[in-house]
């Protein structure tokens, strides 16, 4: 059954949190997609792995590359699994494809948003109601991740 996780940001941007978690993801050997609400939102986060960090480096690439299969992280604002990712990241309120297929699925939402607190909120139950697995993480003052259910 797919692990399903759902991520507060509270203390700080996606921007700054996503890329430790895809590093992490990496890592392990597995393929992800990032999915976004937008395709203006994919192309700024395409920008931002780019540069987020002078001595890293983030193998990825957006769905618009002729290349996305290949790709070990893939930008995307649609639900296809162009690049048969084993993780699914869901940010900014995208909704999500079938979850079926993934070892995990991520949300990750601004804890400052309202309609992204709401849409977490109501994948949570829906997930919940479907009989899934659930944990959720919370930042701490300091920007760690703590385990709250």
């Amino acid at each position: 059954m797919t692990e399903i996780l759902f991520y507060h940001l509270t203390e700080s941007k996606l921007e700054d949190a996503l890329p430790p978690l895809l590093e992490k993801s990496l890592e392990r050997g597995w393929k992800v997609a990032v999915q976004t609400a937008t395709e203006e939102r994919r192309d700024v986060l395409d920008v931002h792995l780019w540069t987020f960090r002078d001595d890293s480096f983030m193998p990825h690439s957006s769905d618009l590359s002729e290349t996305a299969a290949e790709q070990p992280v893939l930008l995307t604002a649609s639900g296809e699994n162009r690049n048969a990712a084993n993780v699914r990241f869901i940010v900014d309120g995208a909704e999500p494809p079938p979850i079926d297929g993934y070892e995990r699925v991520v949300f990750m939402f601004d804890g400052y948003d309202a309609a992204q607190l709401d849409g977490a909120r109501g994948q949570w139950k829906k997930m919940k109601g479907e009989g899934h697995t659930l944990t959720y993480w919370q930042q701490s003052p300091e920007g760690r991740w703590q385990k709250k259910a």
